[in-house]
């Protein structure tokens, strides 16, 4: 089962085959766009969020670069031949009273019936850490926190009002940001997010639960799935769920894939010249993992990558990260972050059809 999942992601997650979709704003180090995901609407109009990412080091505050600078959300009409850019927020359309953001980081989009719901996470000023650890906070630095716009449809969204939705002031997680909705077979939906402690000294997952028809979201789930012991002891940090029906291929009930951004450090880390070269990964330059489990059962998800990585970019650092799918009537989409040959990561794509999926499966 394994391997054959493994197979088929690769074949998803096409480093040679995918093509360049929204490029960052330079192409040269620290630049990218991603951090988001793509969803369709009932009429087969697909809709994209990502955040743009300027040069910055989020260890030494905004005096370091410009950093998360704007998110923004765009709209194909051709399957994804094309996105056009419809609506676009600025650091200053994301603050909150006595809450100015410091950098934009992930979001999601959700479409449900008849409302619209965009979750961004932010890292903000004004919120400070607990006092007992506030000699941690280096100065020009925030905390990071989840928030969520909601309208009646996606251009609506431009003059939604926003609203915290979650935040932390546990020092082990006190950082929560890069949410992504997951809708489930059931009709239940998991919202994912990554969570940091007050030293940022790793990455972790943690997930909510939203029943079928209810409003709001469960409590979190924290420590579903640890770090790993390998290339991801420094960051496990999921990205998206996707779920394949029992009967797709050969699969006999449905199972849960999961991407995850994995890492062995925080910082590039110099490696013997007389050992095994390989990809170790870091912050803001990690790697690609893959989990599954069976039907709907989270807990009892098992790593497929476990000794080394699965998603690896054949150009400048090797990141390959920030995956994302969605499934459609003309196929299997999948986005993510690739490394460029000058360190840049535009957001790419790639698509199968549905009988490829099925063989890949079978």
């Amino acid at each position: 089962m394994k391997d054959k999942l493994a197979r088929f992601a690769l074949a998803l997650i096409d480093q040679k085959k995918a093509k360049p979709i929204v490029l960052p704003y330079a192409d040269a180090p620290g630049y990218w766009f991603g951090g988001g995901n793509l969803t369709e609407d009932e009429e087969g109009t697909i809709y994209l969020v990502g955040r743009y990412r300027n040069a910055g080091d989020s260890r030494t505050g905004l005096s370091q670069g410009e950093r998360g600078l704007e998110l923004a959300i765009f709209r194909s009409t051709d399957g994804g031949g094309s996105f056009q850019k419809i609506l676009s927020f600025s650091k200053q359309d994301l603050d909150l009273p006595g809450k100015r953001v410091i950098s934009i980081e992930g979001a999601s989009l959700c479409l449900g019936e008849g409302r619209v719901e965009l979750y961004v996470s932010t890292e903000k000023d004004g919120i400070g850490y607990p006092r007992e650890f506030e000699a941690y906070q280096k100065r020009g630095t925030g905390v990071w926190s989840i928030d969520r716009i909601t309208a009646p449809t996606v251009e609506g969204l431009k003059e939604g009002k926003i609203e915290p939705f979650f935040s932390s002031s546990d020092p082990i997680r006190l950082h929560v940001k890069d949410p992504t909705v997951v809708r489930l077979l059931s009709g239940r939906e998991l919202l994912l997010f990554c969570t940091h402690p007050f030293t940022w000294s790793s990455s972790n997952s943690a997930y909510m639960v939203r029943e079928s028809g209810a409003t709001e979201f469960s409590a979190p789930a924290y420590d579903f799935f640890p770090r790993g012991s390998v290339w991801d002891v420094a960051v496990t940090r999921v990205t998206d769920i996707l779920i394949l029906p029992g009967g797709t291929g050969g699969l006999q009930e449905s199972v849960g894939l999961v991407f995850y951004d994995g890492a062995e450090c925080l910082r590039p880390h110099e490696q013997n010249p007389q050992g095994v070269q390989r990809p170790r990964g870091y912050s803001c330059e990690e790697i690609g993992g893959l989990g599954w489990f069976p039907d709907e059962r989270i807990q009892q998800v098992e790593r497929v990558s476990l000794y080394e990585p699965l998603f690896l970019s054949p150009y400048g650092t090797g990141t390959s990260r920030y995956v994302h799918t969605l499934k459609s009537k003309r196929g299997l989409y999948a986005t993510w972050q690739q490394s460029s040959p000058s360190g840049s990561q535009p957001l790419v794509m790639h698509r199968l059809g549905w009988d490829d999926v099925h063989k890949l499966l079978s």
